[in-house]
């Protein structure tokens, strides 16, 4: 037998039965429908990227507003700041949107990955019953154990000048013995009343559709849509002592205290400044 004829580990969708594949029919037939937002619900065995793979579909006209990519398994998967991140195969949910709010200000769509974050924890924490919290810009929080470890994240990247690809992954079944760092979790870890993706799939989509709606129709303005609101009612880093790592190597530490209108974190200083955090890691330096 050649190195090509053997079996790739764990090749068969039914390896492991706690962790069945998701039905793309089934996921059509139950969001797709005329005059919503998602067109088309693609599930894929495997790739690098849903992100890339969305963006460059976006780029050649393969791909319009309500797209959705799933994969089942990613080996390429960026986080924030280019992070790599690799899960077992259907562990989680991994996946990607495709939006383009034409109507809305550019100066606006900065809002797009923490309205992601409202939608994602909403509709886990009714789907899931599982309680979530929010990183600031776009961490999923749950507790286990007592102790706070992130489940999930957020990557929103431009696609071309009208459109923003908004990647979402999220560790649904992971194990203890399979977390890639110790701070991590997961809804199972969690406590999670179910782990069937399809119905967590479709409760984060519903309420991504559900929040995208209500902030076009406010213009993107976070006040009326009530988004701003939501969001600081669920950000487990404000009233934190923080430190954000910024572009450029430099460091501010101090309390967060609120997100303004642009979406920013705003921390109050030692020296009595406050300073918004438009782009950054932070770290959260205290329980809250």
């Amino acid at each position: 037998m050649t190195p090509r004829d053997v079996p790739e580990r764990n090749s068969s969708p039914w390896s492991d039965l706690d962790r069945p594949p998701l039905d793309a029919r089934a996921l059509r037939r139950g969001l797709v429908r005329e005059g919503g937002l998602w067109r088309e619900v693609e599930v894929v065995r495997r790739t690098g990227s849903t992100n890339s793979d969305l963006a460059a579909r976006a780029a050649d006209g393969r791909a319009a507003e309500g797209a959705v990519l799933v994969a089942e398994e990613q080996d390429a998967a960026r986080g924030r700041l280019d992070r790599r991140w690799t899960a077992p195969a259907r562990s989680g949910l991994f996946f990607s949107v495709l939006l383009t709010p034409a109507e809305v200000p550019v100066a606006r769509w900065g809002w797009l990955p923490l309205l992601t974050g409202v939608a994602v924890a909403t509709g886990l924490s009714r789907a899931a019953g599982v309680d979530t919290a929010l990183k600031w810009p776009n961490d999923l929080l749950v507790t286990v154990g007592g102790e706070e470890r992130k489940a999930g994240g957020i990557l929103a990247e431009r696609a071309g000048a009208a459109g923003v690809v908004i990647g979402v992954g999220v560790n649904v079944t992971l194990r203890a013995d399979e977390l890639p760092v110790p701070h991590a979790g997961s809804l199972a870890l969690a406590g999670a009343v179910t782990t069937d993706r399809d119905p967590l799939l479709r409760a984060m989509l519903r309420s991504l559709e559900d929040w995208y709606g209500r902030w076009r129709e406010a213009g993107g303005d976070p006040g009326p849509c009530r988004l701003q609101e939501t969001y600081t009612a669920g950000c487990a880093t404000l009233g934190r002592h923080v430190r954000a790592e910024l572009p450029g190597g430099r460091d501010l530490t101090g309390e967060a205290v609120a997100v303004d209108g642009d979406g920013r974190l705003v921390l109050a200083t030692e020296d009595g400044v406050r300073e918004p955090v438009g782009a950054g890691d932070i770290v959260h330096l205290r329980p809250a």
